[in-house]
């Protein structure tokens, strides 16, 4: 599947990107919210599985509208790196890995549900989605829909075979995205090149617009370059300014301020 192959519905705000795989679609939703949100819809047939849900109120009723215009059955939600936005769909089951409900309930997740809180105001949904199935690593089937689920040290990421897709935190091919550190840089290489050596169709993440394995190669050239960047560096100012010479078309500024904090604490 091309990931520029798929129709275009716009709303007031976001807007749905819709994959046909034929007995099963992805709809993408863009949510355009102020930390650039993508949810992900899983249908097979009459069923569908959310990845993920939005955080502003807003998106919430644009993507809960949206779903009532399908007339489907939502068999559940993957509630993984972002916990907030409880008041969307709110009767539909939730599952989470227990390291994924704790980062979210007591760990980095809530700390930075708490700052977006701060940050956003009213218009931010920071209620906390109440799992209700802990799954484990490996294959679970919801709605129909086999899920491969990957633990990470926040959360988890989840293969969908039969779309030959996976999702994870973040890519971004032509922004930054938060390293912490050298070592933090190596393991998402590591995972990189694993999706390249499967082979996967599509890369789904929290922030950017579904992607393919020519992005994922774009980013470990990114990563293997904050490493040599950073040896040559001695302060976080000196980094940020040599990334950004070479970045010098990348978003996400606020990421390198923050990665240029980890590697230089």
């Amino acid at each position: 599947m091309n990931k520029n192959t798929y129709k275009t519905i716009t709303f007031a705000k976001g807007e749905m990107h819709i994959y046909d795989f034929g007995n099963m679609k992805l709809h993408a939703y863009k949510t355009n919210d102020l930390i650039n949100d993508e949810v992900f819809i899983i249908q097979k047939d009459d069923k569908a599985v959310l990845i993920e849900s939005p955080c502003f109120f807003d998106n919430n009723k644009e993507l809960e509208a949206y779903l009532d215009s399908l007339q489907i059955k939502i068999a559940g939600m993957l509630i993984a790196y972002h916990g907030a936005g409880a008041n969307c769909c709110k009767n539909v089951p939730k599952y989470a890995t227990q390291n994924a409900k704790d980062y979210t309930e007591s760990g980095g997740g809530k700390a930075l549900i708490d700052n977006f809180t701060t940050a956003f105001g009213e218009t931010f949904d920071n209620a906390i989605h109440s799992i209700t199935h802990i799954i484990s690593g490996g294959k679970n089937v919801i709605g129909g829909i086999e899920f491969i689920i990957t633990p990470t040290a926040e959360a988890f990421d989840i293969a969908i075979p039969e779309i030959n897709a996976v999702y994870t935190h973040m890519l971004g091919h032509d922004c930054h995205s938060i390293v912490a550190g050298a070592s933090h840089a190596d393991a998402m290489i590591a995972q990189l090149k694993d999706y390249v050596a499967k082979g996967f169709d599509l890369i789904l993440t929290s922030h950017y617009t579904p992607e393919d394995l020519k992005d994922a190669e774009t980013k470990i050239a990114y990563l293997e370059s904050l490493k040599e960047i950073a040896a040559t560096c001695s302060n976080a100012d000196e980094f940020k300014e040599k990334v950004n010479e070479r970045y010098s078309n990348y978003s996400g500024g606020n990421y390198l301020d923050m990665t240029a904090g980890f590697f230089f604490a």
